[in-house]
């Protein structure tokens, strides 16, 4: 299984309500410093996966600070914070940033 895979298999681990950071991704692939191509995993998922993208629930991934940090053409932070929210996740807005609080709905496997 190559590493995008395992990215994707995590990823769909994610419970409903929480979310998880690219670094927290990272880190359970025993990669610590790969946060940066944990994003990038994600971002090539609707490229390679376009009809599977929302089998994985790619909108709980969020930054390390719960940040919305999704920058894409087809799906933008809005989007996001709309699917969260229908899973009962509180997202703040500050600074024309969207923010989840990590210590309340972080997933922690």
């Amino acid at each position: 299984m190559g590493f995008n895979d395992e990215v994707y298999k995590i990823v769909k681990s994610i419970p409903r309500g929480k979310v998880v950071s690219y670094g927290q991704i990272a880190v359970m692939l025993g990669k610590p410093r790969s946060a940066r191509v944990v994003g990038w995993a994600m971002n090539a998922l609707s490229k390679k996966h376009p009809k599977e993208a929302a089998v994985y629930p790619w909108w709980r991934v969020l930054n390390a600070q719960g940040r919305i940090s999704i920058v894409n053409q087809k799906v933008t932070a809005l989007d996001q914070k709309v699917l969260l929210e229908k899973e009962g996740v509180l997202v703040t807005e500050k600074d024309g940033s969207y923010f989840v609080d990590m210590k309340k709905c972080q997933w922690v496997a």
